[in-house]
C-alpha cells in the first residue's frame, strides 16, 4: 500500500511537469531556438511519470486482490455464523470488489453480535 502511494504521488507532479515544459518548449519559444535535448529529456521525465501510475494501479488492484481473498477465507473460516449467511457474504464481496471492506465489516459486526 505504502510502494502504491508513493508511486502516485510522484507520478501526477511529474506528468504535469512534463507536460507543461513540453508545451513551453514547443509553442512559446520560436521554432528556430527549440532544444533537442530539452525536449528529450522533459519526453523522458513525463514517460517515468506515466510508468509510475501505471505501476501504481497495478499495485492497487493487487493490493484488492490480497485483501478479497483475505475476506473470503475469513468468511468461510466463521464458525459463529451460519453457511447461509456466509454464502451470502461471500456472493456480495465477489459481486462488488470495491466494496469488499464494507461487507467484510458488517460480516465482522454480526458475527461479534452472535458471539
Amino acid at each position: 500500500m505504502k510502494k502504491a502511494s508513493k508511486y502516485a504521488l510522484w507520478s501526477w507532479p511529474l506528468i504535469g511537469v512534463s507536460l507543461a515544459n513540453l508545451v513551453f518548449l514547443l509553442f512559446v519559444l520560436p521554432g528556430g531556438s527549440q532544444d533537442y535535448i530539452s525536449l528529450i529529456v522533459t519526453a523522458v521525465i513525463g514517460a517515468f511519470g506515466f510508468a509510475l501510475s501505471k505501476e501504481a494501479k497495478h499495485k492497487k488492484k493487487e493490493i484488492q486482490h490480497v485483501s478479497t481473498n483475505y475476506f473470503l477465507k475469513r468468511i468461510d473460516k466463521s464458525d459463529v455464523v451460519s453457511e447461509m449467511e456466509k454464502k451470502r457474504y461471500i456472493k456480495l464481496i465477489k459481486e462488488q470488489p470495491l466494496r469488499g471492506m464494507y461487507h467484510f465489516v458488517k460480516f465482522l459486526e454480526m458475527e461479534n453480535q452472535i458471539s
